[in-house]
């Protein structure tokens, strides 16, 4: 799907064990890959888009996505949209939703104890080591290489929709217009796939996705406008920045 996927098992287990949930870990992603991408011609979303391949013989999967963008269409009124670009396109739900469903696949499998991280949506269970939570940099919106805050956290997911990698890739709707108005949008929440679609909704609601944000429930939010504003919602899960965090990743 035009990005990279990675995984940290950190629980203590044997060796040929963390490689198999590893191996299922990337043939799952592998998989999502394949039905999804929007870059493959032959993935049933691109048929999809192009009539070759009728909703109901597509995957239960494929369905299961379709529906899910149809509820999230709803429920940001209209801003998250799969055919904002007048194609279809539900990457702004998938990728959180694959690794959500990576998650809980590794959980099922007995890894307690992961960070799984789908193109810089990540989802967290546990902690690297016992007694200590996951840290999650946030990108700095203007330096590729600074951080913008830290989260900590034993089972969240964290989806930011930005305009610093991809430039100004997130259409607003009700235009048709590339949405200029925000710089970042980073939302916190138990439901990683629903994370990365409120993410990407707020982004093309532009300033009015403020005011929006700041009532949902059960998440948390990080917003840094195009003119440099930031916000965060009371209930971010922040911890200050340290050099330890900010060091390589163990091996």
């Amino acid at each position: 799907m035009g990005t990279m996927v990675a995984i940290d098992i950190a629980d203590p287990l044997p060796r040929a064990t963390l490689e198999a949930l590893a191996d299922d870990f990337f043939a799952w992603m592998r998989e999502v890959d394949r039905r999804f991408s929007t870059y493959r011609p032959d993935s049933e979303v691109c048929r999809l888009d192009e009539g070759t391949l009728r909703p109901a013989d597509g995957s239960a999967y494929l369905r299961e996505v379709l529906d899910a963008c149809a509820a999230l269409w709803r429920d940001t009124d209209g801003y998250f949209d799969a055919y904002a670009t007048g194609r279809l396109d539900p990457s702004g739900y998938v990728k959180g939703w694959a690794a959500e469903v990576a998650s809980a696949r590794l959980a099922a499998a007995g890894s307690v104890n992961h960070l799984v991280n789908a193109g810089g949506d990540i989802r967290l269970r546990g902690g690297p080591e016992p007694g200590r939570p996951w840290h999650v940099p946030v990108l700095h919106p203007w330096d590729s290489e600074g951080t913008l805050l830290v989260l900590a956290g034993t089972d969240l997911g964290v989806a930011t929709s930005g305009t610093y990698e991809r430039g100004f890739h997130v259409v607003d709707p009700r235009t048709g217009e590339p949405a200029r108005a925000l710089r970042s949008v980073t939302v916190v929440g138990p439901d990683l796939a629903v994370a990365d679609a409120y993410a990407t909704a707020a982004m093309a609601m532009g300033r009015n996705g403020l005011r929006w944000l700041a009532g949902l429930e059960g998440y948390e939010t990080a917003v840094v406008t195009e003119d440099g504003e930031g916000y965060c919602s009371a209930g971010l899960p922040m911890v200050p920045i340290t050099d330890e965090m900010l060091a390589p990743a163990r091996p």
